[in-house]
Parts: C-alpha cells; structure tokens; sequence
C-alpha cells in the first residue's frame, strides 16, 4: 500500500507537514542521494560531499527566481527534517542535479527510469490516459509516497512523489496532468530541478500555461515531460537544457523512455553504458506493441502495461540496481488517479480521486 499524506495550507505549512511527517525518512534518503551524487557511479565522476554541496547551493538563486512559494515550501520541508536547503535540492531533483555534476567531467553514468504513455481520448473510449511507471536506484522504493496537496490559492493535487521531494507525477483539480522520464544531459549546469518544473505545471488552470513552464524554465538538467488535460489535449517535451523539443498528442499514443528520439536533443544527450540504452529502446518498442491493436485502451490495459515482465517492470540487478518503485495512471477527464508502491506486478494499484471544478 501507498503511503498517503494530505498537505494543506501556505506554502511553509505544506513543507512542514512533509518534514514533520518523514522527518527520519527525508534524512536517510537525502544522505543516500548526496552519496550517490558524489561517489562516481551516476555522474561518472567522483567529488566529494562538500563538492556536490555546493553546486547545489549555487543553484537555490535559479530556484527562488523560478517559484518564491515553492522555495518556501523546500526551505520549510528541509528545516522540519534537519536538512540545508542545498541538501534539499539534491534529495528532490537527484537526476537533474547529477547532469550538472557530470557537465563538469563529461562522462556517462548509470541510470535508466520510466516507461510513460500518452493516449488520446480517441483511443480510451473518449477518455484520454497518462501512465508511466517511475523506475530508479531500488534505494528509492521504500519512500515513494502520495502528496494530497491542498493549498491555500490555487488548484489542488494528487502527487505521486518520494519523501523530501515537492513532486514527481501528478493531477490537478483542474484537470491537468503531468508524468516523468529522466533523460541524460552533458549540458547540465545551474538552473532549475525538475521537481519544481512538476509542481509548478501542478499549479495551473490550462495546458497553454502548464507548457510554458516547462518550455521557459531555466533547466539545471535533461527530462522528458508529459502533458494531458482533461480536454484530451496533450503534449510531449523532451526538455534539455540547451533545447526544447515539444510533440503534440494527435489520434496515435505517444511512447517515452530513456532516450531523445529527437536530433536536436539527442546531440545534448549523454553517452550511456550499451545495456542501459538497449533497455531504452525495448521498452518503447515493448510499450508501442501493448497500445497497438482495434481494441480500446482501458485502464485494465495500462495496469497490464505497467506489469509487463518482458520489458517494462523492471527487477533490480546488478550492476545497475534499477526498479520499478511504482506506477500512476491518470484520466484527467475524471479526476481519477491509480497508484501502486513498488513492483507493479507484485502489487495492487490503489484509486484516488479529485473532484474537477467545473470553473476550471
């Protein structure tokens, strides 16, 4: 079962409630995530802790120009757990942080997360799909965790995230939805985490203006994002931080994992080890295969997806130690969001639901 949290209130109050609430889970995972950071096996270098530190420091000033409330709610969420800010930008945007570690050595490093889809309204019985599994280090597995977030101003929404992170997947009451793959990057630097990048698309009323905080973000890293309303209207953004390539959601699903499927991107790509790449692409072949077919694409079909053993639930193995640490499928149409912890095809997915306001 999912661990659930509810968040209500200003932003300070929504990061002290988190910390407070896993204030011993945040700080095991932030030292977990620090080490990784700095012990060469994902940014393909070795620095040390004060190193990654402050790189992370550097990059509080992009994060406050980016969203004052949501460096609150970080500041606040650290403070409650006993962590610097600079270790809460690392225990949160871990994957985007290690693109601008790796910048400075140029090197590849070991990490492969996330199958997503994209289907259009045509193809789900006129009510379009966002699903994803979020794959990653199994260190991570035991603090994913789903943020009922209900501030002050602005929409609610449903998060899926880990503990000490703003936000990773979600839904909003006003029927936007956004999902994750992580995408490698020799042109990270200081900027912006991708966690704020979610949050804040969280915090809109249309598609128009969750894009635009996506395509002006000043990015500290590469992450490929996917965009659904409840209109049916979608997009997928393979975000670098030298580019931004956007791809409407037309009558065909649209497939993402690990890698740039476009030129431009791709050149901003970093090497990756053969075997990592090769999951890559045979999970996006294996997840255009299960969506292809006359038969509509119901929400039995993408639990199914998320399961699949041939390719796309990933098990942790050395030397990588990827997992599949759970799974969201959301119809921003309804409001409705499913979620599963850990393995999906070990576990049950869970409903929730936002009641979509008629004003938004």
């Amino acid at each position: 079962m999912i661990r659930h949290l509810e968040l209500s209130g200003s932003p300070a109050q929504l990061g002290a409630e988190h910390g407070e609430a896993y204030r011993e889970d945040i700080r095991r995972y932030a030292d977990e995530r620090v080490h990784l950071a700095s012990n060469g096996s994902w940014a393909g270098r070795p620095a040390t802790r004060e190193d990654v530190l402050g790189l992370a420091e550097a990059m509080l000033p992009a994060h406050r120009a980016y969203s004052p409330e949501l460096m609150e709610e970080m500041e606040a969420m650290a403070a409650a757990s006993g962590l610097s800010a600079a270790e809460a930008v690392i225990v949160g945007g871990f994957t985007d942080f290690v693109d601008a570690v790796r910048a400075r050595a140029g090197t590849a490093h070991e990490e492969d997360d996330c199958t997503a889809v994209l289907v259009p309204d045509a193809l789900a019985s006129g009510q379009a799909f966002l699903a994803q599994t979020w794959d990653m280090h199994d260190s991570a597995t035991e603090h994913v965790v789903l943020l009922e977030i209900r501030p002050v101003h602005g929409p609610r929404a449903l998060v899926f995230s880990t503990v000490g992170c703003l936000g990773q997947i979600g839904l909003n009451d006003a029927g936007i939805a956004i999902g994750i793959n992580n995408l490698t990057s020799t042109t990270g630097g200081i900027g912006v985490t991708w966690p704020f990048v979610v949050r804040k698309v969280l915090e809109q009323t249309d598609i128009e203006a969750a894009l635009s905080c996506i395509v002006e973000a000043d990015l500290a890293g590469a992450h490929n994002y996917l965009l659904l309303d409840r209109e049916g209207r979608g997009y997928n953004v393979e975000a670098m931080p030298g580019c931004r390539t956007v791809t409407k959601l037309e009558r065909a699903p649209l497939a993402h994992t690990n890698h740039c499927l476009d030129e431009q991107a791709h050149r901003e790509q970093a090497e990756r080890p053969p075997v990592l790449l090769e999951s890559s692409q045979r999970r996006l072949s294996r997840a255009s295969d299960l969506l292809t077919g006359s038969d509509p694409i119901t929400l039995e079909r993408l639990i199914a997806l998320t399961r699949d053993p041939e390719a796309i639930c990933q098990r942790s193995t050395a030397p990588f130690h990827i997992e599949s640490s759970g799974a969201a499928i959301m119809r921003p149409a309804t409001g409705e969001l499913w979620a599963v912890w850990g393995l999906p095809s070990e576990n049950e997915y869970e409903p929730f639901r936002l009641e979509c306001r008629p004003d938004r």
